[in-house]
């Protein structure tokens, strides 16, 4: 089995148990705030289930970027594309959002900004840091 795959499920089965605590964490605060909330057991299951989909697949998909064989830009292709539909299927099957070409559109345009925003943000700061090493390593010789 390719070692990046392996890599991939190891990851998801280490961290996908987070999705459903988070879930409870959201369900726990809403019932807290909102005394009329309330979560039938079907309804729970689909959320159990997806944010643990969900949070298997975004641990996974960080050895995207990982595969030094890749260009950068197809590395940032695989991890957004595979992480925005695993977040637009959780949030369609939950009906979190509805389904109506509007909303997914305006979903998919907050999703790609404010992951760009994230990625610029990580990206520099390595490279900050990158040069920073680099700059002392370089005082030592």
């Amino acid at each position: 089995m390719n070692k990046y795959l392996k890599s991939f499920l190891y990851r998801g089965l280490v961290f996908g148990g987070f999705g459903p605590i988070v879930a409870g964490v959201v369900f726990f605060y809403l019932e807290l705030s909102l005394p009329e909330f309330s979560i039938g057991g079907r309804d729970a299951l689909i959320a159990i289930v997806s944010t643990y989909l969900l949070a298997f697949v975004q641990a996974g998909a960080s050895v995207f970027n990982q595969i030094e064989s890749w260009s950068r830009a197809k590395s940032l292709l695989c991890h957004l594309s595979s992480i925005y539909a695993a977040y637009v299927i959780t949030y369609l099957v939950n009906s979190w959002i509805p389904f109506e070409p509007v909303v997914i559109l305006i979903f998919t345009l907050a999703f790609v900004a404010i992951y760009l925003v994230i990625w610029l943000s990580i990206y520099l700061s390595v490279k900050a840091l990158e040069r920073g090493v680099n700059a002392r390593l370089n005082r030592e010789e």
